[in-house]
């Protein structure tokens, strides 16, 4: 049994996709399909279901999985203890909008040791990762329950109306006042959670909002309202922080409309551990805002 080829096992095994696993080795499909199957034979197993048109581990890959995986944490300490960089890896799940949060938080869990891996995706995509092993954890907003997941609350994060500057009030601004500007937001399948937050709020101050023109990024939408007629959208406090204000400036909205950030984990996690440092950092992270 080879070092690559359990590599390569692992590899296949959280992407489920011999082409994408080899793109991410820097590797042609045939070598790892190759290895794959000299380490199949070398075991006396199948450890991926082929008869499908997507492949899937048997339950001899799962199993063999964790131990798979621990053969190269272990190979990761013993070079980093020769090269004296960080021994632990953790793997984190990002959303859109975390802004400053997420930078305290990289800084807080790197200066206790850890590499941190970003990984960037749809919510359910975070999930079904966190849930397979792919992901030690990762942050969602407005979601708290989900199979063989735990949801551990870590911030409020506050929305800001984003209006043009030329028409904007000097501080807060009621959504009621909003009623005649077309909205630009994105579509509800993008993010359910603050699409809803919004429609409601708007509803319970007594009007439909006017769905504007979409565009294809938060910074083509700043771009848009700054630059043509007026309307307005939402962003996170925490990702307006990081944003010059220019022909676009960020007020409070009343009533406060806010979303809550948690951390998704396999269900039953002990919190301790690598854990307990992610937990710590968020804390601080949060604690900045207050």
């Amino acid at each position: 049994m080879e070092f690559r080829q359990i590599e390569y096992f692992v590899t296949v095994a959280e992407v489920l996709n011999f082409g994408r696993a080899a793109e991410q080795l820097g590797i042609g499909q045939p070598g790892v399909s190759q290895q794959i199957a000299r380490l199949e034979r070398e075991l006396g197993v199948l450890l991926f279901d082929r008869s499908a048109r997507a492949i899937r581990l048997t339950e001899a890959g799962q199993r063999f999985l964790p131990a798979a995986r621990a053969v190269l944490t272990s190979v990761e300490a013993a070079r980093s203890a020769a090269t004296g960089t960080p021994t632990r890896t953790l793997r984190l799940g990002t959303s859109t909008g975390l802004g400053e949060r997420l930078e305290t938080v990289v800084a807080e869990l790197s200066a206790q040791g850890l590499h941190v891996e970003l990984v960037s995706t749809s919510t359910r995509a975070r999930l079904d990762r966190v849930r397979g092993g792919q992901l030690d954890a990762a942050f969602v907003r407005g979601v708290d329950e989900a199979a063989g997941l735990e949801f551990l609350p870590v911030w409020e994060d506050d929305l800001l109306i984003a209006l043009p500057k030329a028409t904007a009030p000097d501080d807060e601004i009621g959504l009621h006042d909003l009623r005649e500007l077309p909205l630009r937001i994105t579509e509800r399948r993008t993010n359910p959670s603050l699409v809803d937050l919004v429609m409601s709020a708007c509803a319970a101050a007594g009007f439909e909002p006017v769905i504007g023109p979409r565009s294809g990024s938060l910074q083509d939408t700043q771009a848009a309202i700054g630059a043509g007629s007026p309307s307005w959208t939402v962003i996170y406090e925490s990702h307006a922080r990081l944003l010059r204000e220019g022909r676009v400036v960020f007020r409070r909205p009343r009533p406060r409309l806010a979303l809550t950030t948690s951390l998704a984990v396999p269900a039953g996690t002990t919190i301790g551990g690598d854990l307990a440092v992610l937990l710590a950092a968020c804390r601080k992270a949060s604690d900045q805002f207050e």
